[in-house]
């Protein structure tokens, strides 16, 4: 599928992962709108790029619709990206006090990381299969979706996190069958250790304790091979109802 030419959504555009996919589609050709909570960070990347940032909480059905208007008003919307993060409960199922994990930050933790991830996907998937159908096989869009190698091996204390991630990674193949008639795709990856900047001064020191434990190469990974991956997706018409795995060999260990 071609981007140039394209509306692009990029849920959680501001972060490390979403930015750096922002800058992929925007140099490929995509009409990108920039969807976050983020407001400084969106407004940069706004008046850098010339892209279009709009406050876009992924919980809320109306803040999604009214980002995929912007989408749609720029061109023939056609990739919708989600890559945001949120707040994330953990710790152990029983703690060394013998008290239960609480309830209310699992279902935080399912709301934001998989909810969220399914609000964004059935509303985009409705207007992107709303499009005309391009090429010889009637193509239409493609979703991208973010999960972690969390939701295959989470450590402990991950599983609320684990939970959501492997929602998502379950969600995929359906998904994509669910769409095939409409000529929509659904492809997740799901990143193993990154290195964004939200890490700021402790990247080193987690650079070396992470990137020590990735078989090869031996280092975090980059947000700009997150980003191509991306456009690779897109641009490849036979991935789908895939989870690529983006984590250089990395399995978790139990912590």
């Amino acid at each position: 599928m071609e981007i140039s030419g394209s509306s692009a959504i990029v849920v959680g555009g501001t972060g490390g992962l979403g930015e750096a996919t922002v800058r992929r589609l925007h140099s490929a050709g995509a009409k990108v709108v920039v969807a976050d909570v983020a407001d400084e960070k969106g407004k940069a990347l706004e008046a850098e790029l010339g892209v279009r940032y709009v406050r876009t909480d992924a919980t809320s059905e109306d803040d999604v619709q009214a980002t995929i208007a912007e989408a749609q008003a720029a061109g023939p919307f056609r990739i919708s990206v989600d890559a945001h993060g949120g707040p994330a409960g953990g710790g152990r199922l029983v703690g060394k006090d013998g008290s239960p994990l609480a309830l209310d930050g699992f279902k935080t933790t399912i709301e934001y990381y998989l909810t969220a991830v399914f609000n964004v996907m059935r509303l985009t998937a409705a207007a992107i299969a709303r499009q005309e159908p391009v090429g010889v096989e009637g193509s239409r869009g493609v979703i991208v979706n973010t999960a972690s190698i969390a939701g295959y091996e989470g450590q402990i204390g991950q599983v609320p996190y684990s939970a959501a991630k492997g929602g998502v990674i379950g969600m995929t193949l359906v998904a994509a069958r669910d769409l095939s008639p409409l000529g929509v795709r659904v492809v997740t990856i799901a990143p193993g250790t990154f290195l964004t900047p939200a890490y700021g001064k402790a990247a080193d020191k987690l650079e070396a304790h992470f990137g020590a434990q990735v078989p090869f190469p031996k280092r975090m990974g980059r947000s700009p091979e997150y980003g191509a991956l991306v456009q690779h997706i897109v641009e490849n018409d036979y991935l789908n109802g895939e989870v690529i795995r983006l984590d250089g060999a990395l399995r978790f260990a139990p912590k």
